[in-house]
């Protein structure tokens, strides 16, 4: 058994433990990772983020081609299998796998590959493939292990059609029929694509509406836009029982006595920390029922060396957040000014159309009694969504009556989660640098989705009195 000593010991290579990694060996630390794949990049990498992104991106260059009218003369509407798509999606992961494989080796930065657990809190075991032990010794450890989707004990996942947000990716053909079970953001982001691939897509929400922590109006948005996609919503309700049919399909008893057969079942309710097997109770930290483990505003765990960042410490759950919470982490342990509590953090919700936005929503402003006042620009009225064929959406701004601060940010359409991030840099100006009138005051760029903000701006200050 080889024994290894460092500063910074970084459990997982996702997100998160890339941005703690990258941090502490900038700032002169001798680091570590552990990641249990035989790749780095974690589950954002293989199983999440960038294979749905990069799916979706496929499937919408599919509607393109078979709605535009100028494409007919190329060619007639074509279908693309799920297969199809998947193929092109692995190609990113391919690269993405190859980029940061690079940033370790350029930094300097040990990775061990195989599972890592406490012996103490000073002392990881890291078990390889072969069954080989090393043991790493660290005087800071950061958890960065992730999540996986949350599995329920009476669902049968063995069943050859009933898939997770992890095992769809294995999925080698396409479905007719698809029902979703979870109408969260990747239930959501799932019935986009395979609705745009020509599934018929049955979506069970929990919850009285999807995405209920969005703006209403957006919220709306997104179910006219996924039912006119043929997707068939069904809000408040949960599951009685799931079956398999002789491996040919799925049958969904509901409490509500309703029963749904389709061709394969997506489960995308929930999602549980990848805790179990870390030997936590070594060090005496304990997850929640859901694997999640509790840090203070620095990321550090009750275990003073010990800290927690990304998914596995649970909101907001975000690839974007992880990386700048592993960072911050790994900030503190160096003590500079390379670190934050991240709470500001946009979402960005790749349906079909995308969604972003930040801060305040219309309820929120109003139970909180708050004078605000809207404006709003219209894609089909932008030049540029009129030049790319992206009419859909619409930006919102809300911003209070008396001080013109900008309140809120939500965006429905083409490149939102792009369009958002112009909003936001306002919204965190001080001083009172953010205003409504930045976007009256300043040329942007035409034609460009940019504008958006311009017509929104006057749009709202029109509106006052």
């Amino acid at each position: 058994m080889a024994v290894y000593n460092y500063d910074v010991v970084v459990l997982g290579s996702g997100p998160a433990g890339e941005g703690a990694a990258m941090n502490a060996a900038k700032h002169g630390r001798k680091v570590a990772v552990v990641e249990e794949r035989k790749e780095v990049g974690g589950n954002c990498t293989h199983l999440g983020t960038i294979p749905s992104k990069a799916l979706r991106y496929s499937v919408k260059q599919i509607i393109q081609f078979n709605t535009n009218p100028m494409f007919r003369q190329i060619g007639d509407p074509r279908w693309f299998s799920f297969p199809d798509v998947l193929r092109s999606a692995e190609k990113v992961m391919s690269k993405q796998v190859a980029s940061r494989t690079s940033y370790y080796a350029r930094n300097r930065v040990d990775v061990f590959f195989g599972k890592g657990s406490f012996a103490d809190e000073h002392t990881l075991e890291i078990v390889d493939g072969s069954g080989a032990v090393d043991k790493l010794v660290a005087k800071e450890i950061i958890i960065a292990t992730g999540s996986r989707p949350y599995r329920p004990a009476d669902v049968n996942f063995g069943h050859p059609r009933i898939y997770d947000s992890d095992t769809i990716l294995k999925l080698n053909h396409t479905p007719r029929t698809l029902i979703i079970y979870g109408a969260g953001v990747i239930g959501c982001e799932y019935a986009s694509i395979f609705c745009g691939l020509g599934v018929k897509v049955d979506l069970i929400d929990t919850r009285e509406r999807l995405l209920n922590f969005l703006d209403d109006e957006i919220s709306d948005a997104l179910s006219y836009h996924l039912r006119n996609s043929s997707v068939l919503i069904r809000h408040n309700e949960e599951y009685e029982k799931i079956e398999g049919v002789d491996g040919r399909g799925v049958i969904l008893q509901l409490k509500s006595g309703k029963r749904l057969k389709a061709d394969a079942l997506l489960w995308c309710n929930g999602r549980t920390g990848n805790t179990d097997g870390l030997g936590l109770e070594n060090v005496g930290l304990h997850p929640n029922g859901r694997g999640q483990l509790e840090v203070d505003e620095n990321y550090r765990t009750s275990v003073p060396n010990i800290y927690a960042v990304g998914d596995v410490i649970g909101w907001p759950s975000l690839a974007s957040a992880a990386f700048d919470q592993g960072r911050s982490a790994a900030g503190n342990i160096v003590s500079n000014d390379a670190w934050r509590f991240v709470d500001d953090v946009p979402t960005g919700i790749y349906t079909i159309p995308e969604i972003s936005s930040l801060g305040k929503t219309e309820r929120e402003l109003t139970e909180a009694c708050v004078p605000y006042e809207i404006g709003q620009a219209f894609f089909k009225s932008i030049a540029r969504a009129q030049i790319s064929g992206e009419p859909v959406g619409l930006l919102k701004i809300l911003f209070h009556r008396e001080t013109l601060e900008v309140l809120g940010i939500h965006c429905f359409g083409d490149q939102a989660a792009e369009i958002v991030h112009i909003g936001q840099a306002i919204m965190n100006q001080k001083d009172g640098a953010n205003t409504i009138n930045y976007f009256v005051n300043t040329t942007f760029n035409y034609p460009t989705m940019a504008e958006a903000y311009r017509v929104a701006a006057l749009d709202g200050l029109n509106r006052l009195f």
